[in-house]
């Protein structure tokens, strides 16, 4: 294995943010002195880890983690109770506690950190030696208290909203859409040979990982703003997000196709087309009018103002004029102009 192959396998490619890590800290603080001072006995370290735990990048990953800490600790807790109580804290029952712990998470469907949560707290409770019903109770009370303080602190220490990174998902986006279109026009305007046509048709076909990434970060702001009180200030901002993904989405497939089609129809004359040409202008338009929705340039009127005329196709190149001409309507049509081309 190499280097960078061992360096991958424990570092992250995208660290977590500076505050969440301070939020994570003043959680275990906070969850250690307030349960030591309400329950007396060993060390809250359940506390502690419950805190740590459920302090997440968002609110509602911060309720789900407690829920799901606070369950396996529960039948955790039982099982090395019960185990404990019946044969003591020999390391076997510390053994067995741990699989029949894993076994009834698994039977129970637990996610993998609630299955992961039952056995460590089976092992912590016998590994400690106490065994006695208080103890038990205690841990569980220590856990929900850990995980309440956990999630109090995440609310109310600036509650993450990730509607910035969705934003600047959907900024590169359309600069890119915008960007393949100008390169399509300048296929058709001024010509271009087989590696320059097949760049051309790769930078368009990476537009669908982009707008898969802009879906990503949109579900990331959804979830960032479930059960956020600051979800009121953002909530507008996400829809209108998630309508231009509407929007752009079939706009990225017309112009993967348009492309592929000037990559398969391509012939040395086509530049010589009129009609052509016409097109390769109504492709730098729409370029242009995708540049202006996404600055909302409101003062800039828009390039796509009056539909295509369209005589009548070379015999030579009508198929694929044919073809270009039914995707600009369609991307036309997108952005709101129904009458896209005259024949």
């Amino acid at each position: 294995m190499s280097g960078v192959q061992v360096t991958a396998a424990f570092r992250s490619p995208k660290r977590p943010s500076l505050l969440l890590v301070v939020k994570s800290a003043v959680g275990i603080v906070a969850a250690w002195l307030l349960a030591g001072l309400i329950i007396h006995g060993p060390p809250p370290v359940f506390a502690a880890i419950a805190a740590l735990l459920v302090v997440q990048p968002s609110v509602n990953q911060s309720f789900a983690k407690g829920i799901e800490r606070s369950v396996g600790v529960v039948v955790g807790v039982v099982i090395a109770s019960l185990l404990g109580l019946a044969f003591g804290d020999q390391t076997w029952v510390i053994l067995v506690a741990a699989t029949v712990g894993l076994l009834l998470a698994w039977a129970l469907r637990l996610t993998s950190g609630g299955t992961n949560q039952v056995a460590i707290s089976a092992i912590l409770v016998l590994a400690l030696g106490t065994t006695t019903p208080g103890y038990a109770l205690d841990r569980v009370l220590e856990t929900l208290l850990g995980a309440a303080v956990g999630f109090v602190v995440n609310v109310v220490l600036v509650p993450p909203v990730a509607i910035n990174p969705a934003r600047a998902a959907m900024d590169a986006l359309i600069a890119e859409l915008a960007a393949s279109f100008r390169r399509l026009a300048a296929v058709l305007q001024q010509g271009a040979d087989g590696p320059r046509l097949e760049e051309v048709l790769l930078e368009a076909r990476l537009l669908r990982p982009m707008r898969d990434r802009v879906e990503s970060a949109i579900g990331a702001a959804a979830d960032s703003l479930t059960m956020n009180p600051r979800r009121g200030k953002h909530r507008g901002e996400l829809e209108r997000l998630q309508a231009e993904l509407d929007l752009y989405t079939p706009i990225v497939t017309q112009l993967i196709g348009m492309t592929r089609t000037v990559y398969d129809g391509y012939a040395p004359g086509l530049v010589d087309d009129p009609n052509v040409r016409d097109i390769a202008e109504q492709l730098i338009r729409v370029a242009h009018d995708l540049e202006r929705d996404a600055a909302e340039a409101a003062g800039e009127p828009p390039a796509l103002t009056t539909p295509l005329r369209i005589a009548a196709p070379s015999p030579e190149h009508w198929v694929l004029i044919g073809s270009l001409l039914e995707d600009l309507h369609r991307v036309h049509r997108a952005l709101g102009q129904e009458d896209a081309v005259e024949r």
